[in-house]
Formats: structure tokens, sequence, C-alpha cells
């Protein structure tokens, strides 16, 4: 299974991007959609999406996606919220979650900065945040992963690059 992560597009679709989700089997944006245009986009390719709303996120999206999304791939556990924080530095809810869910896999967005690691205090869960695809925000280059999800083992995990932000 390849998964494109994605994050903070906040209202921002080019051709880049929906060429690297044309490529994958599912999508997986973690929150400040803006508006549901690239939504729309990736249906009409018929693109499998999951997601979570984020905090500039309007009604019309908190309709379509819940704050959490918690579900299992291959026997993987994953969480993915907005605002999360990172590996050793977790917001409380969060940590407070992670704790009780014990997931393998963490993802979060919400700032701008792509990170990729690993939380020892927590049973090793990997943490993924794609940092930004859109224009708004302070990033300068803007970034999404990619990675394959096999036999229960994530491969094949790679830093994307659409370019500056500006």
């Amino acid at each position: 299974m390849r998964i494109l992560l994605i994050s903070d597009n906040h209202g921002y679709v080019d051709a880049a991007l929906l060429k690297h989700a044309s490529m994958v089997d599912e999508v997986w944006h973690a929150g400040d959609w803006l508006n549901t245009e690239l939504l729309f986009a990736l249906e009409k390719q018929n693109t499998a999406v999951r997601g979570v709303w984020g905090n500039a996120d309007g009604q019309d999206l908190r309709r379509i996606f819940k704050e959490d999304n918690f579900f299992q791939i291959q026997g993987l556990k994953i969480w993915m919220t907005h605002i999360g924080g990172h590996s050793g530095k977790f917001i409380p809810r969060v940590r407070t979650l992670l704790s009780q869910i014990k997931p393998d896999i963490f993802i979060c967005g919400h700032s701008h900065i792509l990170r990729v690691d690993r939380d020892k205090s927590l049973n090793n869960m990997l943490c993924l945040n794609p940092g930004a695809c859109g224009l708004q925000g302070f990033h300068l280059v803007r970034t999404a992963l990619r990675f394959e999800i096999e036999n229960g083992k994530i491969q094949n995990l790679e830093a994307i690059e659409f370019g500056k932000r500006g």
C-alpha cells in the first residue's frame, strides 16, 4: 500500500500535488485543508482519502472529518490529528491519549515543519509530520511524505519537496 501524507495545504492545489497523489493508493491529510477543493480534486481522480480537520478548517470540513482519526492497516495502529506536538514535546491532550492508545504511528501537522522521528518512551512509536504543502505559513519549501506499508511495516519512507513556498 502506497501512501502520500500531506498537511496544511491551506486551500492550495496544484498539478504537482495531484500528480503525486495519483501515484499512491491513499492520501492521508493531517488537517488545515481550508476548503474542499483538494478533497474534491482527489475524489475526482479516484484517490482514497483519510484525514482530519485542522484549526483553520470550517464547519464544512468538520462535518466530513473528525479531529482524531484512529485506524489500523496491516496490524499497525495509527492515530492522526492536526495539533499534536512532537516526540518528547507532545501537547497534554495528545500525551494523555498516546499513553492510552499506544499507536505504532502518530501523525500530526500544524507546525509546517517536516519531521520524522521515533519516541523511545512510547514503545518506539513512529512520529510523522509532513510539513506543509500549501503556500501560507513560514515554511520555505512545500513538503510531504511518501511511504509504503507492507507486511505491517513502513518501507521506502521519503520526503517530497514541491518547491519553494512563494
